[in-house]
């Protein structure tokens, strides 16, 4: 509050990460974005990341263990994050689009509300991150298709990676629900992947089915694995992210409430546990 040019010096002098691969040869983030679209649920609990020490505190722990190489989150986790410390020598996307607010009408109208790509660039950070929705049956879709293509040029411009996680969506029973199918998957990827004036900086971010295998042939692009929902002690959720995580194009994992918030509470623990899988 007395300081606000704390955080621009933060970022000024925040070490940066020596590559995008850490020890475990795979890239290992831990992501904090869901609240900026006002997404606080976790399991049956509808405010379990209300609570900001309390989230705070847990990326701390997650991003102290071994394997977990950076993080991906919006401005304001981003700061608060670079003020305790927790960013050095760490990998940091920007998450760029969180517009398209949880339970609303204009949910597919994913705006850019967070990170553009200038300040992605002028805050040294390794990339952005966009989320994109294809809804056949919503007109705001084009909208979202053409932001998130912008960015991925301008992103490109700067150097800068631009991490694009797709999915065909629809309404049901009035709420956004995903895809999970394998033609889904693999549609949504082929589209992502065509987006913006170049390819060359383009990453995917797609879930993680059953037929990765079949998704992975769809796209010469490096793929980053999607968590989810999964819950850390699912033996075979676990199973899935192994053959996933082998595969030669899938370069890393980004893994939110799954390990910041497990089952048991013990977010070093979870972490370890998902870091020892790879």
């Amino acid at each position: 509050m007395d300081d606000p040019g704390a955080i621009a010096r933060a970022y000024a002098d925040r070490r940066a990460a020596e590559g995008l691969v850490g020890a475990t040869g795979k890239l290992m983030l831990i992501a904090a974005d869901h609240t900026a679209r006002g997404v606080l649920r976790v399991g049956a609990d509808p405010l379990a990341m209300a609570d900001r020490g309390e989230l705070l505190s847990r990326l701390v722990v997650a991003l102290g263990r071994p394997g977990i190489d950076g993080f991906m989150g919006t401005p304001d986790l981003v700061e608060d994050l670079l003020l305790l410390g927790a960013l050095e020598g760490k990998v940091v996307l920007g998450s760029m689009n969180r517009g398209g607010l949880a339970g609303t009408a204009f949910e597919i109208d994913d705006r850019m509300t967070g990170y553009d790509a200038d300040a992605v660039a002028a805050a040294r950070l390794d990339g952005g991150k966009m989320l994109l929705r294809i809804d056949p049956d919503d007109l705001a879709t084009p909208r979202t298709l053409e932001s998130c293509a912008a960015a991925v040029s301008a992103l490109a411009r700067r150097g800068r990676l631009a991490m694009v996680e797709p999915f065909i969506s629809h309404r049901v029973e009035g709420r956004v629900k995903n895809d999970l199918s394998a033609e889904a998957v693999v549609r949504s990827a082929t589209v992502a992947a065509g987006l913006g004036a170049t390819s060359a900086y383009t990453w995917l971010k797609l879930p993680v089915i059953e037929e990765m295998e079949q998704v992975a042939a769809a796209t010469t692009l490096p793929i980053h694995l999607l968590g989810g929902e999964t819950r850390v002690d699912d033996a075979e959720a676990m199973a899935r992210w192994k053959r996933a995580l082998a595969l030669p194009t899938v370069i890393g994992m980004t893994v939110g409430r799954a390990l910041l918030y497990p089952p048991d509470g013990d977010v070093a623990t979870a972490v370890d546990r998902t870091v020892g899988m790879i």
